[in-house]
């Protein structure tokens, strides 16, 4: 497995979920470079966008374990780990596994769920394992958890504590279509559900391989120094109470080598840095009441970090 390869697989997946998900180019290549760089996605916009479809698509692409859950206010941590129930039969307490049992899980509306269930998922994000009545399981590589929200100003939402959010490797919103993607989406699924016959073209072998391969691509010291000189602005900045950790900065670190082999390159460039900066540390910052109030997004502060921060001239591959 080269830069090449992983370019021209990821290219096979994602036309196979272009059959179901109209445009949404950048979309697509930000799953892919989850899915390269173990991570996970947060994908967040008003209800109707498209936000279960793109995920079901883009997870029903890869031949890997695949559940749902759809998350509601009386949802249970027992409910996702699963519980030790006791056989009659057998004489014996055993286990039984629950849905974050899986390679690919879909946590649907996560923030309609209570902090405390939102935080089972804590474990097995960061360390792909789950610690129930003191009994360690494993979970089978690969481990990917896609997320969907509503807005946190809709009714019915808990908003997701930072420590969560901080799981996450990139936060993703879907947006309304152009009229034109409007126009191909009636089109498109007028008569038939594209969905239904959508085939797997990725299998596990090849996804861990891709998992190994990527973070042999080439980051020169300059590069290094770039991200973080953005991230530590983000901790002095005006309008952040909260700046970014060192977990965010590897986050951005391996988000660019995916995105650069998955892009047919075995080094990143500034350019990487730029496209992924926002999705990778929008989420992280925690901002001032008074820049919430003034509608200061965190999208806005990583902009100005951006334009203000010096980008290396000359970089060598």
């Amino acid at each position: 497995m080269n830069a090449s390869d992983i370019a021209q697989w990821g290219l096979l997946l994602k036309t196979n979920v272009q059959q179901v998900i109209v445009g949404k180019d950048d979309t697509i290549d930000l799953f892919l470079i989850s899915l390269i760089a173990s991570g996970h996605v947060l994908l967040e916009d008003v209800p109707g966008t498209g936000k279960t479809m793109m995920a079901k698509a883009f997870a029903k692409s890869l031949a890997c374990s695949f559940k749902r859950v759809q998350f509601t206010p009386d949802l249970l941590p027992s409910d996702l780990t699963g519980i030790h129930f006791y056989n009659q039969q057998a004489g014996q307490f055993q286990f039984r596994q629950g849905p974050l049992f899986t390679q690919i899980l879909l946590a649907d509306e996560i923030n309609r769920a209570t902090p405390r269930t939102q935080s089972s998922l804590l474990e097995c994000m960061e360390e792909r394992q789950i610690t129930i009545d003191g009994e360690t399981h494993f979970l089978e590589r690969p481990f990917m958890v896609i997320a969907t929200q509503n807005p946190i100003e809709n009714q019915g939402t808990f908003p997701l504590p930072e420590a969560q959010l901080d799981r996450f490797l990139l936060k993703i919103p879907m947006q309304y279509p152009t009229t034109q993607e409007g126009i191909d989406i009636l089109k498109r699924f007028k008569k038939d559900a594209p969905f239904d016959t959508l085939l797997s073209v990725m299998d596990v072998k090849t996804i861990l391989a891709m998992q190994e391969y990527f973070c042999k691509v080439t980051v020169c010291e300059e590069l290094m120094s770039y991200i973080v000189n953005i991230v530590e602005r983000t901790r002095s900045h005006p309008d952040v109470i909260l700046g970014v950790s060192p977990r965010g900065s590897l986050a951005l670190l391996h988000a660019c080598q995916a995105y650069a082999a998955l892009k047919g390159r075995d080094f990143i460039t500034p350019d990487d840095v730029l496209f992924l900066a926002k999705p990778v540390l929008a989420h992280r910052l925690l901002l001032s009441a008074t820049s919430r109030i003034h509608d200061h997004h965190a999208d806005r502060v990583i902009d100005s970090i951006l334009q203000t921060t010096p980008v290396p001239s000359e970089i060598m591959g």
